[in-house]
């Protein structure tokens, strides 16, 4: 479950590091190079930490009256630099082996100690997980095994405390360069909006949740039943070419990755923002009270 956002983070670093050394004749890249070869090596899971929680929309972070609203550079010394904060709405976090800090907003020089990008072990000290809640959760401490879901490769979320966190030198991969987080939040947000063409495999359960329900009730061959389940799979599959697309679409960077096509990465995001709701309201209209209504397994 859930390397999509750590290889959004990987592929958009690559190419970012190498442009701020090109600029500024750092080695964020070589450094970045080394830790992607251990990743490689231990078949790590990476969590890509972005969001912050913001404090104010309308203010930058040094303009916040909490500082620690965005993830930010508290001290540093021979060794590596300290970090505090937080990260929200962080999928996967807690079954993630490191975590890639990195900034979430457009910043400015005066966003200079909030410039930074670099990772650390998902239980590096100073680290809080707040374990996010769901509306049907308790049933998975129940007997028997129909409400745990996926039990072995389920999501969950967290909010992520950084407290002090200590990053070594060999592991920060941005360091003030205040003017390059817009770069890595648009290359990061074009990858990641492109790979929620992974939204299809839920669709596609969700599809042959329905029709195997409507087998149930003796009626998959009426009319208005069959054309919501067409509707269903045309906007499934609809996801799914428009994050293809952009793929195909990719560009060689000066790094040497690809970045898939921007415009049409949005064009997926915005699909999954809209069809999924309507893929849900036509499964339930197809199923009935069922859905929600349905005992747990215990009861």
């Amino acid at each position: 479950f859930q390397r999509c956002v750590g290889m959004d983070a990987l592929n958009s670093l690559h190419s970012t590091t190498f442009e701020i050394d090109e600029k500024h004749g750092t080695d964020y890249h070589k450094r970045f190079l080394e830790f992607v070869k251990m990743v490689q090596k231990e078949n790590l899971v990476i969590g890509g930490a972005m969001t912050d929680p913001k404090g104010d929309r309308s203010k930058g972070p040094a303009d916040q009256d909490d500082p620690d609203l965005f993830t930010r550079i508290v001290d540093k010394d021979e060794k590596g630099i300290y970090v505090s904060g937080a990260k929200a709405h962080q999928t996967g976090c807690i079954n993630s082996h490191w975590i890639i800090l990195m900034p979430t907003v457009r910043l400015t020089e005066n966003d200079k100690d909030w410039a930074i990008v670099g990772a650390i072990p998902a239980d590096a000290k100073g680290v809080t997980y707040i374990y996010g809640r769901q509306s049907c959760d308790t049933r998975s401490m129940e007997e028997g095994d129909i409400d745990d879901g996926n039990a072995k490769y389920g999501g969950q979320e967290a909010l992520i405390i950084l407290d002090r966190v200590f990053i070594p030198w060999d592991k920060v991969f941005m360091n003030g360069e205040y003017e390059f987080a817009s770069m890595l939040i648009e290359r990061f947000t074009c990858y990641h909006r492109r790979s929620y063409v992974c939204k299809t495999g839920l669709g596609d359960v969700l599809i042959g949740a329905a029709a195997t329900i409507a087998d149930y009730n003796g009626v998959p061959k009426v009319s208005h039943i069959k054309d919501k389940i067409i509707e269903m799979t045309h906007l499934n599959e609809t996801i799914f070419a428009a994050g293809i697309a952009s793929s195909h679409q990719g560009q060689k960077m000066k790094s040497g990755v690809y970045l898939n096509d921007d415009m049409l990465a949005q064009v997926c995001k915005h699909n999954v923002t809209r069809f999924p709701y309507e893929i849900s309201r036509l499964a339930q209209d197809i199923a009935g009270g069922l859905v929600v209504t349905l005992p747990s397994e215990k009861d």
